[in-house]
């Protein structure tokens, strides 16, 4: 659905992402995972066409994303990005109507089908009974709640989240990591999150992509990609891989940093 042809993205001369290959499987949820600076975020901005290439292809559907007129781009993909801001005094119904902007124009204003998609983006988010309260009133996890709402009133196919866990408690945490795999389980949309957590992305993912300085240093499923070589060669830790209990999927216990001598052999420090 979703694919990139040696793909270059770059903040002014700086390059982030070089030259990268790499396909979003449809209807499943992918992690993009790795260190700090790794280009995650970047790369998510690629996608979404919030950054122009400096060289290759985004394509959705086979199609140039740079194609695409913005409005019909909108209906087929919604992105939330990193710690987004509500007017002051906005209610949550009016944060969720605006999902429907790109299903405006001025021969068509606001209809019935338009109320019936904030209304349900409101209840599968668990929000309507919270629809008049001001969205600057919300504990963090009603807050995220909202503006994912307002994500599933575009009534896109594909939704790109940015650590959309980010400042949240663990409560909160696992109530929007479950929100969207219902999502993902319930309607079918394809979901790419931006996660921190590694043992959040082997939980909730069925395909994780692992950045390590703009390029991909793995992919495919959690049990692929989550390795100890790959922890200690991307992330520079030493660790244990247990299996979840209740599902099968590697769990990452970290015990210890990687580091590498003059010699360029690798040892560990002792803080396990």
């Amino acid at each position: 659905m979703i694919e990139t042809h040696h793909l270059k993205l770059s903040y002014d001369s700086i390059p982030v992402i070089d030259a990268l290959d790499v396909c979003i499987p449809a209807g499943k949820i992918t992690a993009l995972v790795g260190p700090n600076g790794c280009g995650k975020s970047t790369l998510l901005r690629g996608l979404s066409r919030l950054l122009k290439p400096r060289g290759g292809l985004v394509l959705l559907n086979g199609k140039d994303i740079h194609t695409i007129p913005t409005r019909e781009l909108a209906k087929r993909l919604g992105i939330l990005p990193q710690g987004p801001v509500a007017p002051e005094g906005l209610t949550v119904r009016e944060l969720v109507a605006q999902g429907r902007y790109p299903h405006q124009s001025w021969l068509k204003q606001w209809q019935a089908e338009d109320e019936a998609a904030v209304n349900r983006a409101l209840d599968i988010t668990g929000m309507t009974a919270l629809a008049e309260r001001p969205v600057d009133a919300l504990s963090g996890g009603q807050r995220q709640r909202a503006w994912i709402a307002m994500t599933l009133a575009q009534e896109t196919e594909i939704i790109l989240l940015d650590e959309p866990t980010t400042f949240l408690d663990l409560s909160h945490q696992i109530e929007v990591l479950h929100l969207l795999e219902r999502l993902n389980r319930d309607e079918g949309r394809t979901i790419v999150m931006v996660v921190h957590d590694l043992n959040h992305a082997t939980r909730h993912a069925h395909h994780i992509i692992a950045l390590r300085d703009g390029k991909i240093a793995a992919q495919g499923s959690p049990g692929q990609v989550v390795t100890r070589a790959l922890l200690e060669d991307v992330f520079r830790v030493q660790a244990d891989i247990l299996r979840d209990p209740r599902l099968g999927v590697p769990i990452c216990v970290p015990y210890a940093l990687a580091t590498q001598n003059a010699e360029g052999i690798k040892g560990y420090d002792s803080r396990g």
